[in-house]
């Protein structure tokens, strides 16, 4: 057995697949699912990308070290995807970026590969754009959860965040002190609309959650509500 630390280019063991999404207005998503080895997962996240025209796609830090470790020390499913006209390394999603509005049927498309797929029960974690399409879209589907990091709440409403009030499914923000968009003072206030809402103030924190530190504590914190008897996770994997 070898004893490796985990740190930021580590990427331990999982079933990865290349996969496609398909849009109800004709178009081709790409993106990756994997799964942990030799065991089914016990839930799966469904990623969603922060801001395509700022950077944002689906190797986004967060999400891609999510997908590098939670298969193997959290037993989750993590799909990660393109939404329309957003590249990766994986490749290009057909489209154009369409303000969070077409991107409506970017959601459907990841749910319905969900289902396809048997994958169970969907928690939607999104990422500063990301938390928009969750925060917007979410409700239209069967899911467990949604956990929002670093959200600006510019494109949600106010009737939407409602809805989340009115809804029995959990919903988690993590809210960075020194956010760019929404600091814990204002994001209380925008979500005093959703009294249950678990909203986290992470100290010195910053939007794009740069550092091992912040990483860690992003991963604790999904994995918490997901997969509860996982977490806090190690910071040491032991390979064959």
């Amino acid at each position: 057995m070898t004893t490796i630390d985990i740190r930021s280019t580590v990427v331990l063991p999982a079933v990865r697949e290349d996969i496609e999404l398909h849009t109800t207005d004709g178009l081709t998503l790409v993106g990756e699912l994997a799964l942990p080895v030799g065991r089914p997962p016990v839930a799966t996240l469904v990623t969603l990308h922060p801001l395509p025209t700022a950077g944002g796609f689906m190797d986004s830090h967060i999400l891609r070290k999510a997908a590098w470790r939670l298969p193997a020390l959290a037993d989750l499913a993590v799909l990660r995807f393109n939404t329309r006209g957003t590249s990766s390394p994986r490749g290009t999603s057909a489209g154009s970026f369409g303000e969070g509005v077409d991107e409506r049927l970017d959601v459907d498309a990841a749910m319905a590969f969900v289902a396809e797929r048997g994958l169970p029960h969907p928690w939607l974690v999104g990422w500063s754009f990301g938390t928009e399409l969750a925060l917007k879209y979410g409700l239209s589907h069967e899911i467990d959860g949604a956990i929002l990091l670093s959200p600006p709440l510019h494109r949600a409403t106010d009737d939407e965040l409602r809805a989340w009030a009115a809804a029995d499914v959990p919903l988690v923000a993590l809210v960075p002190e020194l956010d760019d968009f929404l600091r814990p003072a204002e994001a209380r206030e925008r979500f005093a609309l959703v009294p249950d809402v678990d909203l986290v103030a992470v100290e010195g924190a910053k939007h794009l959650w740069v550092g091992e530190t912040q990483t860690r504590r992003v991963l604790n914190e999904i994995v918490s509500r997901v997969n509860p008897s996982r977490a806090p996770l190690p910071e040491t994997y032991e390979s064959e």
